[in-house]
């Protein structure tokens, strides 16, 4: 089945071709993450368009926003490629992120309220469940990229959250076996517990170290070999 099958069937015309661009780039960007398509690999439209049995016209804008998002890169007469992250752009983009998360931690401090809180806490409480079954990259890097956007959301500041998204995303081009090791998943819902508990305590001070420590220790253990 094509990707244009899979729409719903009860939509406008003027709606068909922003769904069938997001449906290409979710499409695309889940290949890039699960490296289906590595790094440097041409994003040719007509190529794309043949393989998903789509037109031209939303591989396109779907491959414009891959470049958008900083997973691919476009050069004169070769075209967009699948974007390369090596140790040295990991480092600038975490020390980026480091800045941008212990903001986003001190503005939602003064901003969520008690029903986020909760809801904040039982993100925290699935993660530690999880901590008893075997791990699955996949789910667990999804339960904390939640986990910040959630996070992220509560500052209210939407630049912010853009500009962390858009990190957020280049990081799923570092190919890591971080989520592999216990020791790492227990590292990372310890420090998401401190977070919300700086957030619930009101204390943006603490919110924001501890927001800037976990994104400084995510880097070391994406590093470590």
């Amino acid at each position: 089945m094509s990707i244009s099958d899979s729409l719903p069937s009860t939509r406008s015309a003027g709606s068909d071709g922003a769904l069938l661009t997001q449906a290409v780039l979710r499409r695309l960007r889940d290949e890039i993450f699960s490296g289906a398509l590595e790094p440097g690999t041409s994003l040719s439209v007509p190529g794309l368009a043949a393989r998903l049995e789509v037109s031209r016209s939303p591989v396109r804008e779907a491959v414009q926003q891959l470049v958008v998002d900083g997973l691919a890169v476009y050069t004169p007469r070769a075209g967009a490629k699948v974007a390369h992250l090596d140790d040295d752009m990991l480092r600038h983009v975490f020390q980026v992120r480091e800045v941008l998360d212990g903001l986003a931690a001190r503005e939602a401090t003064t901003r969520v309220t008690l029903a986020d809180l909760g809801e904040l806490w039982e993100r925290v409480r699935e993660q530690e469940a999880y901590l008893q079954t075997a791990a699955d990259h996949r789910r667990d890097a999804d339960l904390d990229l939640d986990f910040h956007t959630a996070v992220r959301g509560h500052s209210g500041n939407k630049p912010l959250c853009d500009a962390l998204f858009r990190l957020d995303t280049q990081t799923h081009l570092y190919r890591s076996d971080m989520w592999s090791h216990d020791v790492n998943r227990r590292l990372a819902v310890a420090e998401h517990r401190r977070i919300v508990a700086a957030l619930e305590a009101g204390d943006a001070d603490e919110a924001e170290r501890a927001a800037k420590a976990h994104a400084a220790g995510v880097l070391v253990r994406l590093l470590r070999k």
